[in-house]
């Protein structure tokens, strides 16, 4: 059982939008778990042998409890009941408490494309008299993270304090080289830029945004302080 299940249009998209939480999740003992929905090829520099290699190598950096990339085609992805009933079963299996879906708004087809499947998945996992392996379960709630190709300025409800975080966040990106060839460093630049950014706002020196569109209860106000 899962406490956390994030899913990703691709491989790379979750570490790069909430890879330092992921961290975070890590250091106080939850357990995370990343389902990929696409293989994430093709790509200009990358390959399938070549992507599943830094998959495996991200889960075991970021030690999630559980990776898996399903067999569905990257550029193409659709909402679809076959898929959305894929990760109706995952969540059934894993049995997450939160899941963590892409925000719907963005320039990749396959991000709000993830975006929906994780929505209507997340209700599909709960229905009885299906003849689909696994136990009904219902996540406590969605949290949308922001892995986006489209330049805007997305709602965020809160952040969470990566700034202990931010250098091991940056090895992702080393770890994902076959797409971020030759720009390795203006990519670790812009994420830094971009997490430094959301901490100024949070009061802390790095930050990671997430928006919830569910109202969220703070069990202690000593995490405000």
């Amino acid at each position: 059982m899962l406490d956390i299940l994030i899913i990703s249009p691709h491989p790379d998209d979750a570490e790069m939008g909430m890879g330092g939480s992921i961290f975070a999740f890590k250091d106080k003992n939850l357990k995370v778990g990343i389902l990929n929905l696409t293989n994430g090829e093709p790509t200009p520099y990358g390959s399938v042998e070549k992507r599943l290699k830094e998959a495996e190598n991200s889960a075991k950096f970021l030690n999630v409890d559980y990776m898996e990339i399903l067999n569905f085609p990257n550029r193409f992805l659709m909402d679809s009941i076959e898929v959305r009933i894929e990760v109706a079963k995952r969540i059934r299996k894993l049995k997450p408490t939160i899941l963590f879906i892409p925000y719907h708004l963005d320039a990749h087809p396959d991000h709000i494309s993830a975006s929906n499947i994780g929505l209507a998945s997340r209700f599909y996992a709960k229905l009885t008299k299906v003849d689909w392996e696994g136990e009904p379960h219902y996540p406590k709630r969605i949290i949308y993270y922001f892995s986006n190709h489209l330049k805007f300025q997305y709602p965020i409800s809160f952040t969470i304090d990566i700034s202990n975080y931010i250098e091991k966040k940056l090895k992702l990106i080393e770890i994902y080289e076959s797409q971020f060839l030759h720009r390795i460093e203006q990519v670790k630049e812009i994420i830094k830029l971009k997490a430094r950014y959301y901490g100024h706002l949070s009061n802390v020196e790095y930050a990671e945004p997430f928006f919830s569109y569910e109202i969220i209860s703070l069990k202690e106000f000593n995490s405000l302080l």
